[in-house]
């Protein structure tokens, strides 16, 4: 009789105590399996959330003696020696090596213009690229002058139309619906933006193109906002690779955006991992006390065994193959449950809706784990059970 063979019988014969192995395994396994998959695409949809609310990645003329203002660009005061960045130099942001993690780019051009006889801020812009990168934003509209839209993306804006920032809108007393001049024009305030304590709360955003007429700078700009997908590829890489294709512009990642995007996705992998350990911790403990106990109930078993010629090799093997069959099973069952769990609990557990996709490697490497706790938890019942005498044991036949 092959030794797989003693250590498939042990096992049919001890079906309680391969259940509770069984439950080590499938518990810790199945949580493992359960928390990293539904973590994985937890990171993996907020970090496209965080990516998209808004820019991460800030272009502006090269120059030496900008002063602050929104996004680094002087509103005023900006004197003719500052290389302005043409509109058709941004077409060449697509053609970046990792374009496809580019998801938005908003030009704009900002200046100082006449607002109802006074100098106000003027942001102009491309509505539907401002809009879908600003998504957060809340406006307050002439069609729904209680409930503010909430996605931007959904707003349309003429070009003889205007959207007010609140302080602006405060300022020349408008609301959605009213009109307002600017440099001797008249235009509709589609829009007004609630409250953000932010530099758009003071500004009008008109279209572009009008803007760039107004002041006399067709088809240049000052500053382009853009929105990169960060789960494929570095930002520093977008920013290298897009300050080859500007040499004349100044490529900037903000910090801020992009550092707190890796903390709130690395806050869900560390409770992930903390969770695991502990989880498989009670397995092991749980597989561990399991073998310790049927080594324990079969010491005239292994006293036999020693008896009529197994070394102790043999008794070690037949602990480690019973331990392995074990582990293999638990750690298929352990990733199908452990995926069901997934599935069934991710909408409950992640608020969101999250695509959870069976994946093979995950399989294998579930399978793996189990192995691996199921062998090292019966590393102390083999050394036991090799150790033991053959005369001790055959003193209980």
């Amino acid at each position: 009789m092959k030794l797989y063979h003693i250590a498939i019988n042990n096992l049919i014969r001890r079906k309680v105590k391969m259940l509770f192995l069984l439950f080590g395994l499938v518990i810790g396994v199945g949580t493992v399996v359960t928390l990293f998959t539904i973590t994985d695409e937890m990171e993996f949809q907020i970090g496209d959330t965080f990516d998209q609310i808004g820019a991460n990645i800030i272009i502006t003329p090269k120059s030496n003696n900008l002063s602050l203002s929104y996004g680094g660009v002087p509103v005023s005061g900006v004197g003719s020696d500052i290389n302005e960045i043409k509109y058709e130099d941004i077409e060449k942001i697509w053609t970046i090596e990792n374009a496809e993690v580019i998801a938005t780019v908003s030009p704009k051009l900002l200046g100082s213009l006449e607002v109802e006889g006074e100098k106000n801020l003027i942001l102009g812009v491309e509505f539907e690229e401002e809009l879908r990168m600003k998504s957060w934003w809340r406006i307050n509209t002439d069609e729904s002058p209680v409930e503010p839209i909430n996605r931007t993306f959904e707003l349309e804006v003429e070009e003889n139309e205007v959207i007010l920032g609140f302080g602006a809108a405060n300022r020349f007393d408008k609301k959605p619906g009213d009109v307002l001049e600017v440099e001797g024009e008249q235009y509709k305030v589609v829009g007004v933006i609630q409250e953000m304590g932010a530099e758009e709360d003071a500004a009008v955003l008109m279209s572009l193109p009008l803007v760039q007429k107004m002041m006399g700078k067709p088809g240049m700009l000052n500053l382009v906002e853009v929105s990169a997908l960060c789960n494929t590829c570095p930002i520093e890489d977008v920013v290298a690779q897009t300050s080859d294709v500007l040499p004349g512009a100044k490529v900037t990642a903000i910090k801020e955006a992009v550092e707190a995007r890796e903390r709130v996705v690395g806050q869900f992998s560390n409770f992930a991992l903390a969770t695991s350990a502990v989880v498989l911790l009670i397995g092991t403990v749980i597989v561990a006390i399991t073998m310790i106990s049927s080594v324990s109930e079969r010491t005239k078993e292994i006293g036999i065994f020693r008896a009529i010629g197994f070394r102790k090799g043999h008794v070690a093997m037949i602990i480690l193959t019973e331990a392995a069959i074990v582990s293999l099973i638990g750690g298929v069952i352990g990733y199908v449950g452990g995926m069901m769990a997934a599935s069934i609990s991710a909408p409950f557990i992640a608020q969101m809706d999250l695509n959870i996709a069976w994946d093979l490697m995950v399989g294998i490497q579930a399978i793996g784990l189990s192995l691996v706790v199921g062998l090292l938890s019966s590393i102390i019942p083999m050394i036991q059970a090799a150790k033991l005498d053959p005369n001790d044991a055959l003193r209980y036949i």
